[in-house]
């Protein structure tokens, strides 16, 4: 407990207008099933699903379709039931803007379920072991809801003992409202998770740290862990970027995750109160990740809200049932005006880690095209950020490309939140040069790497070459040996005029009658000429 008691904050950060009351106006909508899913084989961090099935084939609601290809990777399953009718590159919200492989499902209408589920329902899951609740979790394909998408099975065997489980319900940037609105209508599912979580974990306690402009979030969850006294909800300062993993922790506990270093080196495991509902879901109700809450919302939406819908579920589909355009967007983002991804079309599908779908009108959002100036060195960008970096000599060493210094500043501890960028008065693209610089240390790295294993394996090949070598000659000295030894050596002969070759005379009976004639004649030779 003494953990609570150890609140402090982080530095920097920024006061944003959050925008949120756009999408919290109604409920939860439901979306129906639409006519075609594209689900992509990567929607995870990690290596992407194989497929397990094949054109033409068809699929019910809830079947995988993919299988995990090594151990970071999770399943993917069909959404609804229907005919698959491709397995090949289509365009997915991704940095890249490139085709991915997806499996193409055209849905039949029925929404019909397997007969039976892949794995069998939970009553209690006390009465499983933690591994088996890991197993599930990854049969369910679950990722993480938040963002980042990496694996919800491998951070809930973290491999070194656990002693707090922390629920980030902060969501501080602005627009998106997609965990809030789960919290204040979901919170017994996400509680229920939560006690899965702590199951697996072994951990002793929860905390939940959810920002104080949330308040039916707040009074929802702790009525659904009122007789629960692991879990603890703790009301924190609305400030972006407070949802940030590590600017959490600080907030929660007091503690500074180490640079370059994981929340698992506290004892300490983040997960997403969407990530926790899902697991309850998968236990409970054999239910795999096949949908997800999304915030629909910008200047340029008729009707901002939030959505549950399909994985696959095209984004103009949810963008239609939210009212349409009012107005062409000047920005179309995946996620918020921070740390969202630019998106080319509004054609691509929902995938596990769409959080938000941002259609801002022209004026609503700073232009992300404006022509840099140069840096006048007023610091602004050192005092609001959360990492405690220096972005102007970040800045310096990325645009000259002196990567290794800006590794040796820890770029790495950069989250890429972008208040730098916001508070610029030359409006340069911070965070776009730290993501290059981190790019190319990454990429000299791996060829190190590939170096390293080449030079490994050249040295390997000569000594291999080597000892071959010395086997050969060790063998030929052998050899040499033993025709000395074996050798037949007439009277009076002397032994470095015998002929090597009888050394094989008792494996060889050509050899045995050449050597014999030879002796006859040196006999012959010695008594005169005449005939033995």
């Amino acid at each position: 407990m003494s953990i609570l008691r150890k609140r402090s904050g982080f530095r920097g950060g920024l006061a944003l207008d959050g925008r949120k009351k756009l999408s919290t106006r109604q409920p939860i909508r439901v979306a129906p099933v639409p006519p075609q899913l594209i689900l992509p084989l990567s929607q995870h961090a990690g290596d992407p699903a194989i497929p397990v099935v094949e054109i033409g084939a068809r699929v019910l609601r809830g079947q995988t379709i993919a299988r995990p290809d090594g151990y970071v990777s999770v399943p993917v399953h069909a959404s609804s039931s229907g005919v698959v009718t491709a397995i090949e590159p289509r365009p997915i919200p991704h940095v890249s803007n490139l085709a991915a492989p997806c499996i193409v499902i055209d849905t039949d209408g029925r929404d019909e379920p397997l007969p039976q589920p892949e794995w069998t329902p939970v009553e209690d899951f006390r009465a499983l072991a933690p591994q088996t609740v890991r197993e599930i979790v990854r049969r369910a394909g679950i990722a993480g809801l938040g963002g980042a998408g990496f694996p919800s099975f491998i951070k809930l065997s973290p491999g070194k003992p656990i002693e707090t489980l922390i629920i980030n319900g902060a969501e501080c940037e602005p627009y998106i409202t997609c965990d809030q609105q789960l919290m204040s209508e979901a919170a017994d599912e996400i509680v229920g998770g939560i006690q899965v979580m702590l199951h697996a974990l072994g951990a002793a306690r929860c905390i939940i740290g959810v920002e104080d402009n949330k308040p039916a979030a707040i009074a929802a969850l702790r009525d659904a862990a009122r007789q629960d006294a692991r879990i603890h909800i703790a009301v924190v300062p609305t400030r972006y970027p407070q949802g940030g993993e590590k600017q959490l922790i600080q907030t929660l506990t007091g503690l500074e995750v180490p640079s370059e270093g994981l929340p698992l080196d506290l004892g300490l495991v983040v997960h997403n109160p969407g990530t926790a509902r899902a697991v309850w879901r998968a236990l409970r109700y054999a239910e795999p990740l096949i949908a997800r809450v999304v915030t629909v919302t910008g200047g340029a939406v008729a009707q901002p809200q939030n959505i549950e819908a399909r994985l696959g579920t095209p984004m103009r589909f949810l963008i239609d049932l939210a009212g349409g355009y009012v107005q062409p967007p000047g920005r179309l983002l995946m996620g918020g005006p921070m740390m969202g991804l630019a998106l080319p079309s509004d054609t691509l599908p929902v995938i596990k880690s769409t959080n938000c779908i941002l259609a801002a009108a022209p004026e609503e959002l700073r232009p992300h095209d404006d022509t840099a100036m140069p840096c006048i060195r007023c610091g602004a960008c050192q005092e609001v950020c959360p990492a405690n970096l220096l972005p102007q000599q970040l800045y310096w060493h990325a645009r000259g490309r002196e990567y290794e210094r800006a590794r040796a500043l820890h770029v790495f501890d950069c989250i890429e939140c972008g208040c730098c960028a916001q508070v610029c008065p030359s409006h340069i693209p911070l965070v776009q040069y730290f993501r290059h610089a981190k790019t190319e240390l990454w990429a000299a790295e791996a060829a190190r790497r590939k170096a390293d294993t080449a030079r490994a394996r050249h040295e390997a090949r000569q000594a291999r070459l080597e000892r071959e070598r010395r086997e050969r000659e060790e063998a030929r000295a052998r050899k040499k040996a033993q025709l000395a030894t074996r050798s037949n050596i007439a009277p009076g002969m002397a032994p470095e005029t015998a002929n090597p070759a009888s050394a094989s005379l008792d494996d060889d009976p050509v050899a045995r009658a050449i050597a014999a004639a030879r002796a006859r004649k040196t006999a012959r030779d010695a008594s005169g000429g005449d005939p033995a």
